[in-house]
Parts: C-alpha cells; sequence; structure tokens
C-alpha cells in the first residue's frame, strides 16, 4: 500500500482535484441510482437512467460547482477535520434543495419523481462523499487498525517505537493525532488518574489506571511514556514520575501552556523529562508591582546579556515594556542570538521597545560610563561573571578582574551616570567560600555594600579625588544552580546518557541547591525593586538536592537501568570521579543567622558584615598590585583577608602559577 500512498501524495495539485471532481461525479450518480434503489427496490429502479437521464445529468452540474464553491477540493485529505465534516454537509445539503426545486420545477412538465428520493440522495451522498474521504484520511494516516491492538489477529508492527500517553485530555488527544500523522512512534494505550475513564477506548486506544503500568506494557509492548499534562503542578508531576521510574520506561513530556501558548512548541515537540519536575516545587506567582517598579517605562541596561541568566532576564524584561533595553555582552555570537531572539519576541507580542545590542566588555570602566550617560540608563542588571567554578580556579587573575573589578567598574559607572537601581546577580557559593570563584563574588557584593553607604564617594583610582553625588540604590540577589545553565550538570548527564554513559559525579554526598533560570530571574527583577540600599537578598531554594540520586532518576527516567554491584547488568554506570579544585561538598546561602523575610514568600533578606569604602579600597589596591605581579599567593592571601569566611581547600592550580613554579 505505500507505494501507492506514495504516488497519490506525489501528484500535483491540479491532478489530485481532477481526480477529486472525476470521484464525485461517480458517487453522485451512486448516491442518486441508490436512492432510486432504496424507494422503489431494485426490481423497479433496474434502469432509471433511461427514464430519468435528465436527473442524472442535473445533479453533479448542480453540485460540483456548489462543492467547488463551499471549498470542497481546497481541504488537504491528510488534515481532513471536523470543520471539513461541516462544509461537506453545508455543500450536500445545499446542492440536494437546489435539485429539489429542479426536480419540483421540472417533475410537473415531464416525468414524476417519487419526493423521498431527494431525501434519499441526501442522506446517501453523506455517506459516500463523507465517507471516502473519511477513509481516505485513515489510508494516509495508516489508522486502519485503531483500536485493535486487543485483538490477536489484528495486531501489527511496523517497527515504530511503542508509547503510552499519559493524560487523555485535549493535549494527549492532539498528542496521539500529531504522533499518527508523524509515522515515527506508534501510540498504543492511554494512562490517565480520572476513574471515569479508565477501561474505556479514546481515539482507539484503552485508557488504563496508573496502577495498572505493568499490565499495560505486557499487554501493548509499550517502550515509552509521552506526559500530555501541560497544565498540571510540578509537584503532582513528581509524583507521577516517581511512580514511572520503578518501570522500564523512557519518559519524555509535552511543553507546558506558557510555552505552547508563546508559540515557541508545539504540542507534537516532545522533550526529555523536565528536572523541575523531579524537584516538584511549584513556583510562587509573581508580584505585578515588583515586577514592573523598576522596568515599565525606563531604560534598562543587562550585563552579561548573552549568558544563561542574562538572557532569561533580557526575556523577562522585554515583556514588562521598558522603553529600551540595552544588551551589554563582550561575546558577539551570544549578542547575536540574544538580539535576534529578543527582536523576533517583540515582534510577535507587538511590543514597541527598542532593543540596543552593545558590544563590550565590563573590564573597561569608560565603555560602561559612556553607555549609561548616552541613554539615561534608569536600571541596571549586573549578570555579567566567570561562574564555572574549577575554570575560574585554573584562571585566577581572569576571574578576579571580571567579578570582582567587573563589578567595580559597573557600579563606578552606574554612580557617575546617575542610575537609579543598580542589581547585582550574585551566587550562594559567596557564602564562606572554598573557591577564587565565590570569593570573588563575595568581594563583588561587599563593593556594593560599601557603595551603598556612601553619598558622595570619591571613586577607585579616581586621580582629581572629586566625590561623587551617590543616587544609585544597590541591591545583591544570591541564589544557587539554576537548571540548564552554562555549565549546569543537568546537560552533561543528558549528553552522556546519549552516549551510553558512565555519568560522572565528584562525589556520593554531594549535594546542590537548584532552580530554574526562568524563576531565577523573575525573582531577581522582583528582589530588586525591595532594595533600599546595600540590601543582601536570598532566594529561597527548597531542599538541596544529591546529585548521586539526581543522576540515578535521570538515567532511569531514560528507560535505562543503572549499572552498580547490585545489579552488574545495568545499562549506565554511575561514576565517582573526586571533588574538583575549589569544590564544596555542599553550598549554603546565608553567612550568619540574621535573616528576616520579605513582602514575598521566596525572598529573604540577610544582614551581612561589611567594609567601609575607604577600608576597602586599600584592599582593592593590594588585590590589584598581586595581580599585576602575577603572585597568586598574594592574591589568594589578599583575599582571605578581605572575605570574611574564604577557606580555600586546595593549592593554588592556576595553570600560570603553576608553569611558574615548574620553570623554578
Amino acid at each position: 500500500m505505500r507505494p501507492i500512498k506514495l504516488k497519490l501524495l506525489g501528484l500535483s495539485r491540479r491532478t489530485k482535484r481532477v481526480l477529486q471532481i472525476s470521484i464525485d461525479f461517480l458517487l453522485i450518480w451512486s448516491a442518486l441510482y441508490l436512492a432510486f434503489v432504496v424507494r422503489l427496490g431494485l426490481e423497479e429502479a433496474k434502469n432509471p437512467f433511461v427514464q430519468h437521464t435528465w436527473l442524472f445529468v442535473a445533479a453533479p452540474l448542480v453540485s460540483i460547482p456548489i462543492f467547488i464553491r463551499l471549498g470542497l477540493y481546497r481541504a488537504v485529505m491528510r488534515y481532513f477535520g471536523n470543520d471539513a465534516l461541516v462544509a461537506i454537509a453545508k455543500a450536500v445539503t445545499l446542492s440536494s434543495l437546489v435539485l429539489a426545486l429542479i426536480v419540483y420545477w421540472y417533475s410537473n412538465h415531464q416525468v414524476l419523481v417519487p419526493r423521498s428520493i431527494i431525501f434519499n440522495y441526501w442522506w446517501l451522498s453523506m455517506v459516500l462523499i463523507g465517507g471516502l474521504r473519511l477513509a481516505m484520511r485513515h489510508f494516509f494516516h495508516g489508522d486502519w487498525f485503531l483500536g485493535m491492538q486487543g485483538v490477536p489477529l489484528m495486531r501489527r508492527d511496523e517497527g515504530l517505537t511503542k508509547v503510552a500517553v499519559y493524560g487523555a485530555g485535549v493535549a494527549g488527544n492532539q498528542l496521539i493525532a500529531a504522533l499518527r500523522l508523524g509515522q515515527r512512534m506508534r501510540p498504543v494505550a492511554f494512562l490517565d488518574d480520572d476513574p471515569s475513564i479508565a477501561n474505556r477506548i479514546i481515539s482507539g486506544l484503552l485508557v488504563y489506571k496508573p496502577k495498572h503500568i505493568e499490565q499495560m506494557i505486557q499487554e501493548t509492548g509499550a517502550a515509552e511514556v509521552l506526559l500530555a499534562l501541560p497544565s498540571v503542578s510540578r509537584s503532582r508531576r513528581r509524583e507521577i514520575l516517581e511512580l514511572l521510574e520503578r518501570y522500564p520506561l523512557h519518559v519524555r513530556s509535552v511543553p507546558n501552556f506558557s510555552d505552547l501558548a508563546s508559540g515557541r512548541v508545539h504540542v507534537q515537540d516532545l522533550q526529555e523529562v523536565d528536572i523541575a519536575d523531579l524537584l516538584g516545587r511549584d513556583a510562587v506567582p509573581a508580584q505585578a508591582e515588583l515586577l514592573e517598579h523598576c522596568i515599565k517605562g525606563r531604560t534598562v541596561m543587562v550585563t552579561g546579556a548573552g549568558g544563561s541568566i542574562g538572557s532569561e532576564l533580557c526575556r523577562q524584561i522585554l515583556t514588562l515594556a521598558p522603553q529600551q533595553l540595552l544588551l551589554f555582552e563582550h561575546s558577539e555570537y551570544n549578542l547575536y542570538v540574544i538580539h535576534q531572539e529578543l527582536a523576533a519576541l517583540a515582534e510577535r507580542l507587538a511590543i514597541a521597545v527598542q532593543v540596543l545590542p552593545i558590544l563590550g566588555s565590563v573590564r573597561y570602566p569608560d565603555k560602561l560610563f559612556d553607555v549609561m550617560r548616552t541613554w539615561n540608563v534608569d536600571t541596571v542588571y549586573h549578570a555579567a561573571a566567570y561562574k564555572h567554578v574549577p575554570i575560574v580556579e585554573h584562571n585566577i587573575a581572569e576571574g578576579v578582574l571580571n567579578n570582582v573589578f567587573g563589578t567595580l567598574h559597573t557600579a563606578q559607572a552606574a554612580v557617575r551616570a546617575h542610575v537609579g537601581n543598580f542589581v547585582l546577580v550574585s551566587t550562594d557559593k559567596a557564602v564562606r567560600p572554598t573557591n577564587v570563584m565565590g570569593s570573588s563574588k563575595r568581594l563583588a557584593e561587599m563593593v556594593l555594600q560599601a557603595l551603598s553607604r556612601e553619598v558622595a564617594p570619591v571613586l577607585y583610582h579616581d586621580a582629581a579625588r572629586v566625590s561623587q553625588v551617590n543616587r544609585t540604590r544597590f541591591t545583591m540577589v544570591r541564589f544557587g544552580n539554576v537548571l540548564g545553565s552554562s555549565g549546569s550538570v543537568i546537560p552533561l548527564f543528558h549528553k552522556q546518557i546519549r552516549a551510553g554513559g558512565p555519568l560522572t559525579v565528584t562525589h556520593p554526598k554531594i549535594t546542590r541547591y537548584f532552580m530554574t533560570i526562568p524563576e531565577a530571574a523573575q525573582l531577581v527583577i522582583q528582589a530588586g525593586s525591595m532594595g533600599q540600599g546595600g540590601d543582601v537578598f536570598v532566594l529561597d531554594m527548597g531542599e538541596p538536592v544529591r546529585i548521586a540520586e539526581l543522576a540515578e532518576k535521570m538515567v532511569r527516567l531514560s528507560g535505562l537501568s543503572v549499572r552498580s554491584e547490585k545489579n552488574p547488568q545495568g545499562d549506565i554506570a554511575i561514576e565517582f570521579t573526586g571533588l574538583r579544585p575549589g569544590e564544596k561538598l555542599y553550598e549554603e546561602l546565608l553567612i550568619g543567622d540574621n535573616v528576616g523575610n520579605t513582602r514575598h514568600p521566596m525572598i529573604m533578606t540577610a544582614q551581612e558584615d561589611w567594609l567601609a569604602w575607604e577600608d576597602l579600597k586599600r584592599g582593592l589596591d593590594s588585590l590589584m598590585a598581586a595581580l599585576h605581579a602575577d603572585d597568586y599567593a598574594r592574591v589568594r592571601q589578599v583575599l582571605r583577608q578581605l572575605v570574611s569566611g574564604y577557606s580555600p581547600e586546595s593549592d593554588i592550580v592556576d595553570w600560570k602559577y603553576l608553569q611558574q613554579r615548574r620553570d623554578q
């Protein structure tokens, strides 16, 4: 049958229409002939063509133009749906009414035609014309045997992956239709929590209760489960995933409703299980007044706009209708990608925002000041930083220059340009750090804390020693790992699973806090609106996650098993590679216990120690001198003096430092 199907699909559009019209001619004549048979019987209606030739000529001449006018030949047979059936009903009904008028007028003058003939012709035309089109749709879809998988003689196996769909609602049925159309997977069953539809047939598939998954696997041979639950809460999705984790099933899901509604994805765009669903924490609804406070109608600048957090901040800021959005980024490619995405998003949402891509580095203070002054920036979100712990540990000078002095330059430019709001994106690794990345981020926080307490500071390295009026409200927002960010363990695990393993985890007991990138960006914006100056906000990250357990869950939800001493025949092993330079077993969000609540349930405020601006400047001088001298032991010593709790757990592993030691 496949060659016939391909040949029909390969015909030109004109040929297909001619073929459809020709077949409809035959169907109209067949319906009219059968109408006589139904009314008069087979014996009496042996040859109605002779007695009623005019009627057999009139029927197609009346019907075909009406069919053409109502669009029956514009419908694509493979996508034939309810709207096409309605069009057929309208076309057949209208043509039957016109034919009835002709019969009424002509019969009085020539030959009598029984009145019931028209009624019989109407319903027979509906059956033949509509039925053939439905049959052809099933033929092109290849789903002649829907609902027959339970009948032994009717089973078929085309080598397609057999999948069960969890959720027999609207999304589930749309997914089934998309899968049948794509013909790359074969849907074999539904799973649903609703007891009222259990053991029923929906879209030709049997609906199983979740407690009967084992039975479903045995009866259908399903190898995958597709979650068609775009509106269910994360806590409920976590329960479902924990249930499915026990079975040898690869679990994937339909995107959530926000992505569907925005048009970014479609129901048939399957994706691997969102790790956020494994965490099971539902996001708290955003407070609109906090989101808009520093953004709506203002000029907003995001540094590190092409990074994981920076790009998501830009997406959310754009939807809050700023007057202008400045994308400040040192990577040309990242800047190009985010600018193209935001331009398309603004056009799709009809948002009148000027999006400006600006290539530059936070290492150049004059460039930063020039940008902020030229565009009269109102709010700065400073997300530019080096965040990968081992890489910064091996490149100490670059990490400190970018994270500490880059923040210093950006903050001082904001003071000089009279920027109203400045929000620093910080990290939980700044708390009692064991690495250069964490200590540099804590020192960046201290720069803002010190500046925020100065009404008219003399800026760092200002030869003229001119006091600057400080009108900038500085805020810091501290949180843990975000899912899917650059350097995140989750994409690495996905890549390792696709490669057949092993999954590499640094330590069996290592834990991390996790949050989704959109949720983190949204909370950063809201926290920045609440700051009074010098505030350190901490996001509620929920419970810490053991990375080894996360790896095991990802393996099992991929339909594979974990290879271990208890299961030596498993599919994928988990290997422990040892802690990397500067890496901690666990992270913290607070240095002390002095924490308070805010008006947002997911945002806390922390009271942290700080240094006076003049004292900090002297410390920064010492740090810069050590960097210029390539004295990395001195760099570490200065960081330990300035950053409370900094306790490095490994020797200096900077590449240049190690080479210098070898040369000696």
